[in-house]
């Protein structure tokens, strides 16, 4: 691309209101900047960052740094050694640690297992449900795997039925500051189903609501026992929740509902949710499981009779960044701590594991992650830390493949699928905190890599945890920072060609 090319594309954003700020809506009396000559003449045109940064009206921080992607020099930054919440924009790091662990190839085993032997089709002893660290297991997985059971000749158990959810340590839920109700925030365990998600759904009859509480998944719907929902006569608080020792037990504000609807419920109790969808599965087949029990150690000696394997580990990463699932990147990041020889026992030990290898393996000087997600509020990083990252994995083609494509916007906010700029990229959001990391390259050809992160902190803090689903003016705030992010990347495209 030209000059005289950039210069046509940026002013023609500023003329539709793309990339301008509020001093470019009118054409001025006098010229803003005098008459000048030479070959950067263009970028007199362009607005300052500062200048975007101003007339988008977003309260709170702003850090970015922008640089070559392949060569890592630094082109423009703001801030760029304050350490800021990266919210999602951590799982770009946790998708490196598990490749770089783990390997793009690696499979996640769920298996079932039995002990005492096996006497014409009858297990002796009991019947084991292992899970293996697969972030992705769901229903139709299941349901496949009790099928091979019957298939392999099993009829019948003589002991009970048990469920030991691996190495893994178990965490009721990822970030303890979330309401209890939102299903990103689930319980984690080595054992998964469905993202650890319970479908809650409700119509209403002649004589009151009827509920149901179900482990769907595309081919199957089974009702679970493990979560139960009452619904009672109030307006706040819409839910609540109770830890009862063999179940989930929530209640819903009857004046909340509606006519009918649904929602996705975390779950708490990842092996006792899994293994209640197994035992539903293994009846279909005919195999009656009694006395459901979560494990903390595998019997010695127990004999492998069904696996199940995920995807590939790459697929996998790749899903997670596209749909930005926090229990895929809690799950994965603890297996390659596990893998690492530690043995973490909560999120942030895992998480100070993964700090000390981005420090050694890309470079980063400070990250401060608590978790593999992004979703806890303490995690800090850098815009320079960030990038440094990014640079560091340019030319490895580990991280872009598996980025999301991100679609830059026309001026009456339509995605605009064939837009001159090409952008891959991580978001993150949490209230009041919107971040974009990753490449992209202009018109002109030229690689850049960036990382932009926005905060209101002070804002933030004055949420109560029952405010943090929605809070008033969240919505607002995300969009404007967005639309930031797309100012900056366009003037970036247009000032740096070369």
């Amino acid at each position: 691309m030209t000059q005289q090319f950039s210069r046509r594309f940026f002013l023609g954003s500023v003329a539709a209101g793309v990339v301008a700020p509020s001093a470019f809506a009118a054409p001025p009396n006098t010229s803003l900047r005098p008459v000048l000559r030479g070959g950067d003449l263009f970028r007199r045109a362009i607005p300052t960052a500062s200048e975007l940064i101003e007339a988008s009206n977003l309260k709170g921080q702003v850090a970015f740094v922008v640089a070559d992607a392949k060569t890592g020099a630094v082109l423009e930054q703001k801030a760029p050694t304050m350490g800021l919440m990266p919210a999602s924009v951590t799982k770009a790091i946790t998708a490196l640690y598990a490749l770089d662990t783990l390997g793009a190839d690696h499979l996640f085993e769920t298996q079932i297992v039995a002990t005492g032997g096996i006497i014409e089709g009858e297990v002796q002893g009991d019947l084991i449900l292992v899970g293996g660290g697969d972030p992705t297991l769901d229903t139709d997985a299941l349901a496949a795997m009790a099928g091979r059971l019957k298939d392999a000749g099993i009829h019948s158990v003589k002991g009970g039925f048990r469920v030991y959810e691996g190495n893994f340590p178990r965490v009721s839920r990822i970030d303890p500051e979330q309401p209890d109700h939102v299903g990103y925030n689930p319980g984690v365990s080595g054992l998964a189903l469905n993202f650890n998600r319970v479908h809650f759904e409700w119509k209403r009859g002649n004589s009151g609501y009827a509920v149901t509480m179900d482990g769907r998944s595309a081919r199957y719907r089974p009702e679970v026992a493990m979560a139960v929902m009452q619904v009672q006569d109030r307006s706040d608080p819409v839910y609540t929740y109770r830890d009862d020792s063999k179940r989930d037990t929530w209640t819903v504000a009857k004046r909340a509902l509606g006519q009918s609807g649904a929602r996705w419920l975390p779950v708490r109790k990842p092996g006792l949710y899994a293994g209640d969808i197994f035992a539903t599965m293994a009846g279909a087949n005919g195999i009656r499981l009694r006395n459901l029990q979560v494990i903390d150690a595998l019997p010695a000696g127990a004999e492998l009779i069904v696996t199940q394997q995920s995807a590939p580990l790459h697929d996998i990463l790749r899903d997670m960044l596209k749909y930005s699932t926090n229990l895929t990147a809690e799950m994965t990041g603890l297996a390659a701590t596990i893998a690492r020889g530690k043995a973490p026992r909560t999120l942030k030990e895992s998480a100070a594991e993964m700090n000390q290898w981005a420090k050694t393996k890309l470079g980063m000087r400070n990250p401060a992650l608590v978790d593999h997600s992004g979703l806890g509020s303490e995690s800090r990083i850098s815009a320079s830390d960030m990038l440094t990252a990014l640079v560091k994995v340019n030319n490895s083609g580990t991280l872009k493949p598996i980025l999301k494509t991100i679609v830059l916007r026309d001026e009456k906010g339509r995605p605009r699928r064939d837009h001159p700029i090409k952008v891959d990229a991580k978001t993150g959001t949490l209230n009041f905190v919107s971040t974009l990391a990753g490449y992209m390259q202009a018109p002109s050809g030229r690689e850049m890599a960036f990382v932009v992160f926005s905060a209101d902190e002070p804002r933030r803090a004055k949420l109560s945890r029952a405010q943090r689903e929605r809070p008033d003016g969240g919505r607002a705030w995300n969009a404007r920072a967005k639309r930031l992010q797309q100012k900056l990347i366009e003037r970036w495209a247009a000032y740096y060609v070369s």
